[in-house]
């Protein structure tokens, strides 16, 4: 009799979701925070500093904080792949781990942490060890002419060729060191996927003609041919999902999300992002299109055409520029109340760092806060 019901079972268990099988569901959230690796004070080089994180996340009622710990090929973790010298440099300040540290804090403050990575800029890092192991072969680049490493310059950062395979293989043994290193992380965010959009002529490096011409069969490249263009498309769509496939493959339960240019028209048709179809063909599980408008009128019909978009409104955050009115506090909160009312499905502020340096900005975060608290009891 046993045998009978074995095969039944090990079936239902084969096709049973994986939070059935021991890992709860993603919890929907409504407002999520960036946590830029950079910014002053360095969050994650300090003990202090993480905790000052997490309980103003708690009191801003932040479900979600994108911690930022790959730029511009610098980890924040252990890496063979990127230079790992920042993660030293905090594990020996903190005293342990400082991811460890705010995964833990954290998930006991009931605050999801999502690693934040941005893959194809190396910022102006020139010594980056990308760099150093192929040369600027893997950078992309314009048809012109290149005499030196500045050269390969693009609105003053060097930009990877997301069409190279090498490029491809390596970035995503990176985010193979992350998902093992951090089991406890509850998302993985892929920022920077995108061709320099600053007169958008790029992608003319050795590999990718060889193997645009390989495919397509075009004898030559013209920057306005729709082909060429589709094929660049295609190669920030095709590297994403490598990413996704190693991200599945080590945490098939982990939320996988993408940053969007904004607005659309720039994305499409010069940084060659095509996000509405990554949503809507289920390639990520989210995105968050970076609507940074200092204009709240602007801001807002980018978030209509935004919806006009995508099937699916709830599978879109709208990221807030608050780095950019770091004076006008007015703004931000107009921008922010237009957000929180639009049926995104949330609304994720760009970054931590402006609003400590200016705390008028915090204010529309704070407010429910101030609401609920209890008055105090003078003598």
């Amino acid at each position: 009799m046993k045998k009978r019901f074995l095969f039944p079972l090990i079936f239902l268990l084969g096709i049973l979701p994986v939070w059935v099988r021991g890992q709860e569901p993603a919890k929907p959230f409504r407002r999520g925070l960036f946590v830029s690796a950079i910014q002053e004070p360095p969050v994650l080089s300090n003990r202090e500093a993480i905790l000052k994180l997490v309980s103003f996340a708690k009191k801003a009622d932040v479900q979600v904080l994108f911690v930022q710990i790959y730029y511009a090929n610098r980890t924040w973790f252990p890496s063979r792949v990127g230079d790992p010298v920042p993660y030293r440099e905090c594990l020996k300040s903190v005293g342990e781990d400082p991811l460890k540290v705010l995964l833990r804090e954290a998930h006991a403050a009931g605050i999801q942490v999502h690693a934040w990575l941005n893959m194809l800029s190396l910022n102006d890092n020139g010594d980056a060890p990308l760099l150093r192991k192929y040369g600027t072969d893997i950078l992309t680049r314009d048809a012109a002419g290149k005499r030196s490493l500045v050269d390969y310059k693009i609105d003053r950062q060097y930009f990877l060729e997301p069409g190279d395979p090498r490029v491809r293989k390596e970035l995503a043994t990176l985010v193979g060191e992350v998902l093992r290193g951090y089991p406890d992380l509850d998302g993985i965010q892929f920022d920077y996927l995108r061709y320099p959009d600053v007169h958008p002529v790029y992608g003319h490096t050795k590999i990718n003609i060889q193997r645009f011409k390989e495919t397509t069969g075009s004898v030559t490249i013209r920057n306005q041919d729709p082909v060429w263009q589709q094929w660049k498309r295609d190669q920030v769509t095709g590297l994403l999902g490598t990413f996704v496939k190693k991200a599945r493959e080590l945490r098939p339960g982990i939320r996988v999300s993408v940053t969007g240019c904004m607005p659309y028209p720039r994305a499409y048709h010069e940084a060659f992002q095509d996000w509405p179809s990554w949503l809507d063909r289920k390639i990520v599980d989210f995105a968050t299109v970076m609507d940074y408008s200092p204009d709240p009128a602007q801001f807002e019909r980018w978030i209509l055409n935004v919806k006009s978009k995508i099937r699916d409104f709830s599978k879109m955050n709208i990221g807030i520029g608050a780095y950019r009115l770091g004076n006008e506090p007015e703004t931000f909160s107009k921008e922010f109340r237009v957000c929180e009312t639009a049926d995104a499905g949330a609304c994720v502020v760009f970054h931590y760092g402006s609003l400590v340096e200016y705390p008028a900005l915090a204010e529309p975060l704070l407010e429910a806060e101030r609401r609920n608290a209890k008055p105090s009891i003078r003598s």
